[in-house]
């Protein structure tokens, strides 16, 4: 790292939550924020990185998530877990099988998969493993619910459909205005995520694919086909969803499968790049419950 972006950084990490986060929004969505009137979708994702829910710790830590998830739709829905060890060691390594996904619970992008454990190391696992679990999560994009989950690494069943390739990301938007029972969805599908040519979409909820991008994925050539599981993909969504005014539910549909990946609270951190631009004053309309200057982490 040269000089000045040595120095750069310095000056980020000593710059307060709400003055990083303003910044970040200004560079990347193309304006200052409000955050203390905050109007759109971006901007109310920044007040909640600041003032996080209480309830956010346990939900986004990717194991606690789960006695969550059992409770409110099953242990169906929840990948199986190979381990969990205190430590990772090469002991823990030589127990794993051929093929499994290696995860650490404590923020984003912490995902290995390893589709032929013989053309892997432990010492190169340990290496990664330890880069992750150094890495403080909240110090990454100032989200401070992510402050008191404590780092673990932990390995999944490798999910995988018939063509042997890893499933879609199904990123599942529920918002429950003020008075609603059901929610307003929004769903991004995120298919060849771990290959050479990623792609984001996203649908209404009777699958019709819309014409707006959010984050960084180029959209496909063409709509992916309805999953014939579509209402019960919704239906675990709104399940997992009930009590919040807006949470984001990742789940994986392989086959006729439905698994749970995790819930999000603060999507890009309140950074995300919306096109049309009215899309994020639209899905912050949708966040419509009285504003409170709310519990503080």
């Amino acid at each position: 790292m040269s000089i000045g972006k040595a120095l750069g950084k310095a000056v980020l990490d000593c710059m307060p939550d709400r003055v990083f986060l303003s910044i970040a929004h200004r560079r990347k969505v193309g304006r200052f924020p409000n955050i203390t009137h905050p109007r759109t979708f971006n901007e109310k994702i920044l007040h909640r990185c600041l003032y996080p829910d209480a309830r956010f710790v346990d939900l986004t830590d990717k194991l606690t998530v789960r006695d969550y998830v059992r409770r409110k739709v099953g242990e169906q829905y929840l990948i199986p877990l190979i381990a969990t060890p205190p430590a990772f060691t090469r002991d823990v390594f030589d127990a794993l099988p051929s093929k499994f996904v290696m995860k650490a619970n404590h923020g984003s992008g912490f995902v290995e998969v390893v589709r032929d454990k013989s053309k892997t190391s432990f010492e190169a696992l340990q290496r990664l493993a330890q880069r992750w679990l150094a890495t403080d999560f909240y110090r990454v994009a100032r989200e401070r619910h992510y402050r008191t989950i404590k780092p673990r690494i932990y390995f999944e069943h490798l999910l995988l459909e018939s063509n042997e390739e890893v499933p879609a990301d199904i990123k599942i938007h529920c918002f429950f205005s003020e008075g609603q029972t059901k929610p307003t969805i929004y769903i991004a599908v995120i298919s060849d995520r771990f290959g050479e040519h990623p792609r984001g979409d996203t649908y209404d909820a009777n699958w019709n694919r819309l014409d707006l991008a959010i984050g960084h994925y180029l959209r496909s050539m063409q709509a992916a086909p309805r999953p014939a599981n579509l209402a019960a993909l919704l239906a675990v969504a709104t399940s997992l969803a009930e009590g919040f005014e807006y949470v984001r539910v990742d789940l994986y549909a392989p086959g006729d499968k439905i698994y749970f990946g995790e819930l999000t609270f603060t999507p890009g951190a309140g950074v995300f790049p919306m096109v049309p631009e009215d899309l994020d004053y639209e899905w912050g309309r949708l966040m419509n419950r009285p504003f409170m200057q709310g519990a503080r982490a």
